[in-house]
């Protein structure tokens, strides 16, 4: 999917504007001569353009990751409590490898490695084709500088429309896993979320790619995108983004299986929309799961400020009713 970047004045362009409309902040009542409630305002807790976020914690500290900004190739941000985040203005993938262009750098994941360091998997341009393409770098810290010097993606299939969010998952076994979207919806095609096994030190591919899901549900629209696998209990939880992520209609769901590599079978209705979030959410999507510090997951994800000019980030409670996934706003 297309994702343009908003430069950061017009963050400030939407709060001018929401002052003068007379919006208050957190979602409160309107001002005192009577002009009625003010819309639902959104629960940020990175109250500017912050999309795709993908969170790890690492040695009592969380740290956020983000799609480009027209400054930096990655963004990040820290917390302690997963709830006040101090955002970064520096690069954590300042150079990208030779097969990339700046410019297009989406929806980075950082995962732990076997050996101490820390891997980017990212998504970037492919100079030769125009099509976004899956790679990985790898760092000391997971402040980086992560390094590339590969001369072609990890993971490209440039007659699918190349592929995009790379989400790393490691098993109860050890075994690691990337799964991904091919970027069909840039050129009339299927986009299945797929997954990839990994070599035991995560940096490499190993056989063919499975299939998991499609767009199938009247909620999706045109394409699924943004998985991020999960192990609850005996079973694999399989979440993902769907429809066109520059409106309301962006939202949330899940698909459950026995196996790490399916059958997937999704659930009957969205895992989270703009509706179940009472409108202070426009476009939930984007979605990492991470453990907060009281032992309970939180669902991590980006939406949109009420002016549809920035996508800050939220977490929210992911609860396991029935062991099926809710997210309480």
């Amino acid at each position: 999917m297309t994702r343009p970047r908003s430069a950061p004045s017009l963050a400030f362009l939407a709060i001018g504007l929401l002052a003068l409309t007379g919006c208050a902040p957190g979602g409160s009542d309107g001002d005192a001569s009577g002009g009625g409630s003010a819309e639902p305002q959104p629960a940020f807790v990175i109250d500017e353009d912050f999309p795709d976020p993908d969170v790890i914690g690492f040695d009592g500290t969380y740290y956020a990751y983000a799609t480009n900004t027209p400054a930096v190739n990655v963004q990040y941000a820290t917390s302690s409590d997963l709830e006040t985040w101090d955002v970064s203005r520096d690069d954590v993938f300042p150079d990208l490898p030779a097969w990339a262009d700046t410019g297009r750098t989406w929806a980075p994941d950082v995962a732990p490695l076997p050996d101490g360091r820390f891997a980017l998997y990212f998504t970037a341009q492919e100079s030769s084709s125009a099509r976004q393409c899956i790679g990985v770098a790898v760092s000391s810290a997971p402040t980086g500088p992560f390094v590339s010097d590969a001369v072609e993606p990890l993971i490209c299939p440039l007659d699918e429309g190349g592929a995009i969010d790379a989400s790393s998952f490691v098993d109860d076994d050890g075994s690691r896993y990337l799964a991904w979207k091919n970027d069909g919806n840039c050129c009339g095609l299927d986009t299945w979320l797929r997954l990839s096994t990994l070599t035991a030190d995560g940096l490499s591919v190993v056989g063919e790619p499975v299939d998991l899901v499609k767009q199938t549900e009247e909620w999706e629209g045109q394409l699924v995108e943004a998985p991020v696998i999960v192990r609850h209990g005996d079973e694999y939880a399989l979440f993902y983004s769907a429809n066109d992520y520059g409106g309301e209609e962006y939202a949330m769901g899940y698909a459950l299986a026995p196996s790490v590599a399916g059958p997937y079978t999704k659930a009957d209705e969205p895992l989270f929309t703009t509706a179940m979030s009472g409108s202070r959410a426009l476009g939930p999507g984007g979605q990492d799961v991470v453990v907060a510090p009281d032992g309970r997951d939180r669902i991590v994800y980006h939406s949109w400020d009420p002016a549809f000019s920035y996508r800050g980030m939220s977490v929210s409670e992911l609860e396991w009713p029935g062991d099926r996934p809710v997210v309480e706003p």
